[in-house]
């Protein structure tokens, strides 16, 4: 069990180069087929398209789990701003509170609802949105 263990770990920078790999060709294919002809801009090498998927991490995040720097902030700025929410809310008369979600459905559009004592479908702390 303890071998299989060190396998898989060796296992995983293999896995990691070929993904690479196999990313920044597609990124250079696509790139040399649409861009050029588009925008008339220059045809990329692999190593450009490797270092365009770089610069994408860096900037925004992505490459499955964790979604990058911005899911903290979101979920914090979130949490921020729906606490004193939840607590007038809670402190709202029925009435007050219909009169408060008349205004917000003229405001966001018919089919809006909003209470915010309910929990959003995967919570408010949910990356999602």
């Amino acid at each position: 069990m303890h071998m299989n263990t060190r396998r898989k770990k060796a296992f995983i920078p293999l896995v990691a180069i070929l993904a690479i790999t196999v990313m920044g060709f597609v990124v250079m294919l696509l790139w040399n087929a649409l861009l050029p002809e588009l925008f008339n801009a220059p045809v990329i090498t692999f190593w450009q398209a490797a270092g365009l998927l770089i610069l994408c991490r860096i900037l925004f995040g992505g490459f499955g789990k964790g979604g990058g720097r911005r899911e903290h902030y979101d979920r914090e700025h979130r949490d921020h701003w729906m606490h004193p929410l939840r607590e007038s809310w809670s402190k709202m008369t029925p009435e007050q509170q219909e009169k408060f979600r008349e205004k917000w459905k003229k405001r966001w559009g018919k089919d809006f609802e909003f209470d915010p004592s309910e929990e959003h479908p995967g919570g408010w702390n949910d990356p999602c949105c």
